[in-house]
């Protein structure tokens, strides 16, 4: 008798974040013998996954939604299509999916889930007491949800939190640093210049207030004061579905600034990378791992960054790049002006950077710690302590 073929249904907040993150590891599972489906709200890049062959299928949602009848009825939907599809293993990314997604997988009887904490995002950092009440509900749904499941962090901090707060009893604890780089397609530039004049330092993210974006801005204001020759380039849209997405109208004041650049929403970010002489990201987000740290690491390039759990997984002080307290644009703007005064640094760091990347977050590896759970029997792993 043949086994029936396995099924994996893999579930983001946007097809954006599937095609640009997740993309090799659909891949992978399709050749080791998966049906892929992705699903995901519509957008821009959609046709490109079934262009690629996959199974794709639009599933909208309101990312940040309260309504209780409405966040009812967006469940049942989803129950239904898992029901449809029939996976074998169901793999949820972002907070809403993780949560949703593993209670659609229980009704629907799926065997195996994996979610994949990716950071743990505004909710867990951000102060006010509206969110605070949140927090508390979103803390015990994970606890219901998580129950049986493999959850993979990017980062020791974020299990430690966790397991802490009682969100990983009795499920399946991984740790996979990142979601993997191509360090073919990111590389340093051959032909690149350590002594050129101004030092283009790029920020490659989404354009929330938690990602630093004051801070920066006064950074290239400090330095500017300071006649440091360094232009600051920032890449990235505001994110509409976001509450905390920079206003249009600031950054377009921002853009009147003499040394800093907006460059708007990108694909080319390995061109990108390859014109840049450092890598900025002052985050207060709670990140997972920072996907353009260990892309720019990988394109050989020095790092500063906040130190906070996700960005110390990747900058390392004083070796790779420079880490900084959060909120402080001082410390950020001194560190961009010791490595713009200093090639030699930038260069040093950078040969580190595309050492670390390659030894410790290449996509091969990610892929296959992350097949690895896949392949593994159901067992019983019981997390509860720090």
């Amino acid at each position: 008798m043949v086994a029936p073929q396995p099924t994996a249904l893999l579930f983001a907040n946007t097809d954006w974040y599937l095609y640009n993150f997740r993309l090799p590891l659909a891949r992978a599972l399709r050749e080791a013998g998966y049906r892929v489906h992705l699903v995901s709200p519509p957008g821009s890049y959609a046709a490109r996954l079934s262009a690629d062959g996959f199974d794709w299928h639009p599933f909208d949602f309101a990312r940040h939604a309260m309504n209780p009848i409405g966040e009812v009825a967006m469940l049942l939907r989803l129950v239904v299509l898992y029901r449809r599809i029939r996976p074998t293993h169901c793999h949820h990314f972002t907070i809403k999916c993780v949560l949703y997604g593993s209670i659609a997988a229980r009704l629907a009887r799926v065997r195996r889930v994996i979610n994949a904490i990716t950071g743990r995002g505004y909710v867990f950092v951000a102060g006010s007491k509206r969110i605070g009440l949140v927090r508390r509900a979103v803390v015990w749904l994970y606890r219901l949800c998580l129950r049986g499941t493999d959850v993979i962090f990017q980062n020791d901090d974020d299990r430690r939190a966790f397991a802490a707060a009682g969100m990983l009893t009795r499920a399946r604890a991984h740790l996979i640093r990142g979601s993997g780089v191509n360090t073919d397609r990111f590389r340093p530039n051959p032909v690149r210049t350590y002594e050129r004049t101004p030092v283009s330092v790029l920020f490659a993210s989404r354009l929330l207030w938690e990602k630093g974006l004051v801070e920066l801005i006064e950074a290239a204001r400090i330095l500017s004061e300071r006649k440091i020759s360094a232009t600051v380039r920032i890449a990235g849209e505001p994110d509409p579905g976001n509450p905390r997405a920079v206003p249009r109208a600031t950054l377009n004041a921002w853009a009147t600034l003499p040394n800093v650049e907006l460059l708007g929403h990108r694909d080319d970010v390995d061109r990108l990378l390859a014109q840049a002489d450092v890598v900025a990201l002052p985050t207060s987000y709670g990140e997972g791992i920072p996907r353009i740290l260990i892309e720019a690491a990988a394109a050989g390039l020095p790092l500063v960054a906040t130190d906070v759990p996700g960005c110390r997984e990747v900058v390392r002080a004083d070796d790779n790049g420079i880490l900084v307290p959060e909120h402080d644009s001082k410390a950020l703007a001194a560190a961009l002006e010791r490595l713009a005064l200093d090639p030699a640094m930038r260069e040093r760091m950078g040969a580190r950077s595309r050492e670390i990347a390659c030894s410790e977050f290449a996509e091969d590896r990610v892929l296959a710690a992350t097949m690895a759970i896949y392949y593994e029997p159901t067992r019983e792993l019981i997390c509860t302590t720090p």
